[in-house]
């Protein structure tokens, strides 16, 4: 049975594809869509706050891969090039043009899952519970690069196959911050705080977890399954609520 999923934005820090179904043609209906949705300003949050802190962009991630050169090229080849298809929110970050399949232990599958850039240490694929449910795993609520007792998935190329025993998880809610403005919101990296989306279905959100990094720019990151419990849109706006 064909998967169907709620309207939700790509994450222009951690993905590129915008929910829909999962056939490798989704690319063209991925641009028009974000073109009108942007355009049009759906839903989109008043940019204003009675709050003493900034407002947090918000990005949403659709499922996405990070990988190292090494499982690149089993999936690619050698010497097949690792370019951007689009750059991301955060400085340095990208997503490729590479897609790949991932399956999980029952044979049920997902298709063309983007790897973003730039390589990574490890094999990582960020999926959410929805996603997780469609394979059949149980994937745990980590942070980046903590893949100790990840889910099993095998990956799928176009020039062949790899088997990662540990490596699908679901992303912690975050907020992507400089050391500078979390001075301003009094916080530090490995802190949970609270936040408040506005709108038709205005949710508090808690533990999401302070990462921090001198090149990042702010935004918080939820999956698409909190973004389409929030019914979010839009250009998005989060308010910080004081750390838990």
């Amino acid at each position: 049975m064909e998967q169907k999923t709620a309207i939700a934005l790509e994450c222009s820090s951690c993905a590129t594809a915008i929910c829909g179904n999962n056939k490798i043609g989704d690319n063209l209906i991925e641009l028009i869509v974000d073109e009108v949705v942007r355009t049009l300003g759906v839903n989109s949050p008043q940019k204003t706050s009675s709050s003493p802190y900034p407002l947090i962009p918000l990005g949403v991630s659709n499922r996405h891969i990070h990988i190292s050169q090494g499982t690149f090229e089993k999936l690619f080849g050698a010497g097949t090039p690792f370019e951007s298809y689009r750059a991301l929110y955060q400085p340095g970050e990208f997503a490729s043009g590479n897609i790949v399949a991932i399956v999980g232990p029952r044979m049920r599958s997902i298709q063309s899952v983007r790897i973003l850039g730039p390589f990574r240490n490890y094999n990582q694929v960020e999926i959410s519970l929805t996603e997780a449910i469609q394979l059949g795993i149980n994937p745990p609520i980590r942070n980046a690069g903590d893949l100790k007792g990840a889910e099993p998935l095998t990956l799928i190329g176009p020039e062949g196959s790899t088997y990662l025993p540990e490596c699908a998880i679901i992303a912690n809610r975050h907020i992507h911050i400089s050391n500078d403005d979390a001075k301003i919101f009094g916080v530090k990296a490995g802190d949970f705080c609270r936040v408040k989306i506005g709108g038709e279905k205005s949710t508090i959100l808690e533990n999401v977890l302070i990462r921090t990094k001198d090149s990042w720019k702010l935004q918080l990151h939820l999956d698409t399954d909190d973004a389409n419990a929030a019914n979010i849109r839009g250009e998005t706006f989060a308010e910080f609520l004081g750390k838990m």
